[in-house]
């Protein structure tokens, strides 16, 4: 009982703090959002759009409904302060792009509040499991339980973009000799770079395609398309594509054979990856010595001591 009244009171505590910060009427427009009905164009009647009224917040709302709404306002100012308590607003904008998403940094910090909210559940719950099961409850404890979630949950939110971006590039960097070879087959059969980029964006299904068909779109909407590539290579970590991508601008601008240009890379990207993969097997080598040295042999040698041991036992007493 004691725990229920003390949850109960809790949640009281919290809707209490929520009707007082966030009254009715209490969101106030800017300029932009109340002049943005009256510039976009006339398909229907023109509703007026809150000023957290995009991107994951919209998405919210369509989701959640009126919760959603209701939840908005301290999403979105949770969010701002997380963004000044933390910063790293550069480092967040870049993984972003080079995950390939269209969400800003608002978005994300979003959900960042929304990772922490669920690991204050579940670090409350965990408390009150501990709880049930000890038949005492300890707020102090729960506290910390729930803080550690929240922390963790913002935390992971960011380590997860960081996981997300990694696998990527991974997959970016298993495809590139495919689409290298590809586009020096296509160029040599006589097709020109804009036409050999659309065939391979047509025949393969995977994150480079996906980039080099965002090149293509941006060469369509006016950009030259060497600014295009190099924007690729500019929204990624990866030097052996920002060396391709270079090797593609510079035959394009000095006229070089692009075939043999890009016949050249597909070589240096294959090399490249089976150096890597020796690295990668020598790291393993020497992580596969930590449970044989610290695992294996000190039960080995348990076994062969302990025979001795219980017999000098038996002697001596």
């Amino acid at each position: 009982m004691t725990l229920l009244a003390v949850i109960l009171g809790a949640l009281m505590l919290a809707g209490g703090w929520l009707a007082a910060i966030n009254p009715p009427g209490s969101a106030r427009l800017r300029l932009g959002d109340r002049l943005e009905p009256y510039l976009r164009p006339a398909a229907g009647p023109a509703a007026p759009r809150t000023a957290v009224d995009t991107g994951m917040a919209a998405q919210l709302v369509n989701q959640w409904g009126p919760a959603g709404r209701l939840a908005l306002p301290l999403l979105t100012r949770a969010g701002g302060f997380l963004e000044r308590l933390l910063g790293g607003a550069r480092s967040v904008r870049t993984r972003l792009a080079a995950l390939g998403s269209e969400q800003r940094v608002e978005d994300f910090r979003v959900e960042q509040v929304m990772w922490g909210v669920l690991g204050g559940l579940g670090g409350l719950l965990t408390a009150v499991l501990i709880s049930v099961a000890t038949v005492s409850i300890n707020l102090l404890a729960a506290v910390a339980l729930i803080g550690v979630g929240m922390v963790s949950g913002v935390l992971g939110r960011d380590w997860w973009l960081t996981v997300s971006v990694r696998r990527r590039e991974r997959s970016m960097v298993q495809e590139l000799p495919v689409v290298a070879e590809l586009l020096a087959l296509s160029v040599a059969a006589g097709e020109s770079p804009v036409s050999a980029l659309q065939r391979v964006c047509r025949l393969c299904r995977g994150e480079l395609s996906i980039e080099l068909h965002r090149a293509l779109s941006e060469a369509r909407s006016g950009a030259s398309l060497i600014s295009s590539l190099q924007g690729v290579a500019n929204r990624t970590s990866l030097d052996v594509l920002a060396r391709f991508i270079d090797g593609m601008v510079i035959a394009l601008e000095r006229g070089t054979p692009l075939a043999e240009v890009l016949r050249a890379q597909a070589v240096d990207v294959r090399e490249a990856g089976k150096r890597a993969l020796l690295a990668s097997g020598g790291q393993r080598e020497i992580a596969m010595m930590f449970p044989v040295v610290f695992l294996l042999l000190p039960i080995t040698v348990l076994f062969a001591l302990y025979p001795g041991l219980v017999n000098i036992t038996l002697l001596t007493g």
